[in-house]
């Protein structure tokens, strides 16, 4: 019976529609079809979830496409110390700037967001605008690309490492890097 009123309550609101793009108890997915039971949810593995109505009425849902379909994108980056972080902004927005599916308006944006202990954590935002065509495959097409570009001009992505002083019986000591 619950399920039944909140898929009413889902036709009236229009909340939850076909086609749009969903997370809602741990799935992320579009709509398929609403029913008067469930709600059909396909995920970009092709898995259908059919998820009670009362989970969209009691639970917090994130409908990604209900008012605006754009979406912004935050990715991470480090770049070494040594490297020029304002050249490596650049190449950053650039980069996703070449992405075409990544909207020219609002442009990207790199911030440099922390010094952290192994590298200058960089925090390239970028929008797109048809979410239900799949992010991580924009994620990586930016990414790739920065790669690229930061190895022709000489920016460096840095990986831990550890130095370690090691003491020997007789008093003198040696260093490894790890």
């Amino acid at each position: 019976v619950a399920n039944l009123f909140s898929g009413l309550i889902l036709l009236l609101d229009k909340s939850i529609k076909p086609g749009d793009v969903v997370a809602v108890a741990g799935t992320y997915g579009w709509v398929n079809t609403l029913g008067g039971r469930y709600v059909s949810v396909v995920t970009r593995d092709g898995i259908e979830h059919l998820i009670p109505n009362e989970e969209f009425v009691t639970t917090r849902v994130e409908n990604w496409t209900h008012s605006d379909s754009k979406v912004r994108i935050k990715l991470p980056i480090g770049v070494h110390y040594r490297s020029d972080v304002e050249r490596a902004i650049g190449i950053c927005e650039r980069c996703a700037g070449e992405v075409p599916r990544v909207l020219a308006d609002p442009k990207p944006v790199c911030q440099l967001r922390n010094f952290a202990d192994n590298a200058v954590e960089l925090e390239l935002r970028l929008w797109i605008n048809d979410p239900m065509n799949g992010i991580n495959n924009v994620r990586s097409d930016t990414l790739r690309r920065i790669w690229h570009a930061f190895h022709e001009e000489g920016i460096d992505i840095p990986y831990p490492r550890q130095t370690v002083d090691l003491v020997t019986a007789e008093g003198g000591w040696a260093r490894a890097v790890v």
